[in-house]
């Protein structure tokens, strides 16, 4: 078999195609333990219209601890109204902001809607990356951007096309930018266009996003992260470990060495922590915890080696 040889004009065309690929090429989210979360955006951020465990960030800490993520800290930075300009004037106020791991940025929603410029909102935007990178100890890879939802879809916007067409706009230019730095970007516009079929995606005031939508928003931001450093690879059978719950005792069988027992509520929020001396049977009192939903993760030689979900009655 003789070698194939190409034109030099087209090896020139490959090798450009080549450099066009990989600048464009983002990686996944890379969250280390543990984890210390801002949020910057607006009221898809705080969300508007929803109990405060139920907008996404507060669902997507809950979902990290349920990996197995030690989430010691979830801040937003985030009011309904804001513009590219009040985000970058809040985040200015609140300086100095430190010790972040995981950045997420929304925002552009209230551009379009307040008829600000696509050129402003370009320039803006990418000083909020910029910044966003900066908060998160320099690493692109520690931030991930969401694209703006499209509120045509919900009993406000009515299925005006023209909103839409907006909003398309405003995610070109946000993506494009993202990209240019390295950060993954992830694209839930497609979402929040079943607005209009789906009701329950919908918040109570016609406009926002629901618990429900939030969820599916976390579903997609799920699919891109990826752990660095620190959860442990090589964790026990979960047969190691069988919990029971009676009334507000939890009886805890396991034929392992446990050292701590950790729990979350459906925030994220660490609520209790316990430390345990046993490889055997035992109980654990939950009479101070309130009735509600709670995550349990067992460490062993502080690696997570069991997670599970209770519900307190």
């Amino acid at each position: 078999m003789c070698a194939q040889t190409f034109p030099m004009k087209y090896t020139l065309t490959l090798f450009t195609l080549f450099i066009t690929f990989i600048s464009g090429f983002t990686q996944n989210i890379k969250i280390s333990d543990p984890v210390h979360f801002l949020a910057l955006g607006d009221s898809y951020t705080i969300g508007q219209s929803v109990a405060a465990g139920d907008s996404w960030p507060s669902q997507f800490a809950f979902a990290l601890s349920y990996k197995g993520f030690n989430v010691q800290e979830v801040k937003i930075i985030a009011q309904t109204g804001w513009r590219t300009d009040n985000l970058i004037n809040a985040i200015i106020q609140q300086q100095p902001l430190t010790g972040y791991n995981l950045v997420s940025l929304l925002i552009g929603v209230n551009n379009q809607y307040q008829g600000r410029s696509i050129e402003m909102y370009t320039t803006e935007f990418e000083d909020l990356l910029k910044t966003a990178i900066k908060l998160a100890g320099d690493y692109p890879e520690h931030v991930f951007v969401l694209s703006i939802p499209d509120y045509a879809y919900t009993p406000y916007g009515k299925g005006n096309p023209s909103i839409s067409a907006q909003i398309d706009q405003f995610n070109t230019v946000n993506r494009q930018i993202t990209e240019k730095y390295h950060v993954k970007y992830i694209d839930i516009t497609p979402v929040s266009r079943s607005g209009l079929s789906q009701p329950d995606l919908i918040a109570s005031d016609g406009l926002h996003p629901s618990r429900k939508m939030y969820a599916l928003w976390v579903q997609e931001i799920l699919k891109y992260t990826e752990k660095q450093l620190g959860l442990d690879a090589e964790s026990f059978a979960n047969n190691a470990i069988t919990c029971t719950l009676y009334q507000k005792q939890l009886l805890v069988k396991t034929g392992i060495k446990l050292a701590e027992l950790l729990i979350y509520n459906t925030n994220g929020k660490l609520v209790m922590a316990q430390k345990l001396q046993s490889d055997t049977d035992f109980a654990v009192n939950l009479g101070n915890l309130h009735a509600a939903m709670y995550l349990l993760q067992f460490r062993s030689n502080k690696k997570v080696v069991y997670t599970t979900k209770i519900v307190l009655q």
